[in-house]
């Protein structure tokens, strides 16, 4: 999960302690191991967030955490962190905190066409849908578009066992050709195929993935490219994508496909829902025409 406090640190000739924000994201690795991403001033998204990490260690007793690594022990358990120095003192605690996505319920606007909204999966191809209104992992969008403003809500599997693309792996792969990834990274380095990748060929700007268990969000803008009458394509397919809110792809451009796409060629594909196998759930699927 992810913690919040101000702490005591020496300034910055060593002398009396002030006091400084510091945020934490901790993930689960294996067995009792875990890690742990702390950060000064905000947590990724936030206003203050400074990206230079402190990357911890830690093992699990019973309820209780200790990470090490950084200038401080941490003492974490299920309501917040104590942060330790050297000598034994204490200098400050952080609490748990729980974000949500500010496009999280995000409500159709006029003119979109509602996709998936809970009761039936009429607009896919290949879909399931759980007794508790969910769309499972792997279908085809049934009607095709050409440049179009797209809304998903997701939330990533708890797969602590799993590593990098063993652990949440799905995927936006728009007109079955160029892959928005999606991938529990939470707590993690920037990830170069993390969520908020364009698969193997851009990292996201900024991690912005949230633990899992929670509802996400995945708001893209995709422009086609362009072809002339002989067939050779004049401008290069465009993606600008937000993941919970926050720009994570900025209007990049696209050479060809990404990973297995799809060849390029002027025709339209549905867009894939993407199944490697883990259980990743979607809701409130909607999407914008744009011609």
């Amino acid at each position: 999960g992810e913690f919040a406090g101000r702490i005591r640190v020496p300034d910055a000739a060593g002398g009396d302690a002030v006091g400084r924000q510091l945020t934490l994201q901790i993930r689960p690795l294996k067995a009792d191991q875990f890690q742990a991403m702390a950060y000064y001033g905000g947590l990724p998204g936030q206003r203050q967030h400074e990206p230079e990490a402190m990357r911890l260690i830690g093992l699990r007793s019973e309820n209780s955490l200790v990470l090490s690594g950084g200038p401080w022990a941490i003492f974490v358990n299920p309501e917040g962190c104590t942060l330790v120095d050297p000598k034994g003192g204490r200098i400050g605690k952080l609490k748990r905190v729980h974000r949500t996505s500010p496009t999280l319920g995000a409500v159709p606007p006029e003119g979109a066409m509602v996709l998936f909204d809970g009761t039936n999966v009429d607009h896919f191809v290949g879909a399931e849908m759980t007794k508790d209104g969910l769309l499972t992992q792997g279908s085809l969008i049934a009607p095709m578009f050409q440049d179009f403003d797209l809304h998903v809500e997701f939330r990533l599997p708890y797969m602590p066992l799993g590593d990098g693309q063993h652990r949440g792996f799905s995927g936006l792969f728009l007109l079955c050709r160029y892959d928005c990834q999606v991938l529990d990274s939470f707590g993690t380095e920037r990830m170069f195929n993390g969520l908020g990748a364009l698969y193997r060929q851009k990292a996201p700007d900024i991690n912005m993935a949230l633990p899992p268990l929670v509802w996400q969000t995945y708001d893209v803008r995709f422009t086609a490219p362009r072809w002339a009458s002989d067939g050779t394509k004049v401008r290069n397919a465009h993606i600008t994508s937000w993941v919970n809110g926050v720009k994570v792809q900025d209007n990049i451009s696209l050479p060809t496909k990404t990973g297995a796409g799809k060849p390029e060629e002027p025709t339209l594909r549905p867009i894939n829902i993407q199944d490697h196998g883990d259980p990743v759930r979607f809701r409130n699927l909607w999407i914008i025409d744009r011609g």
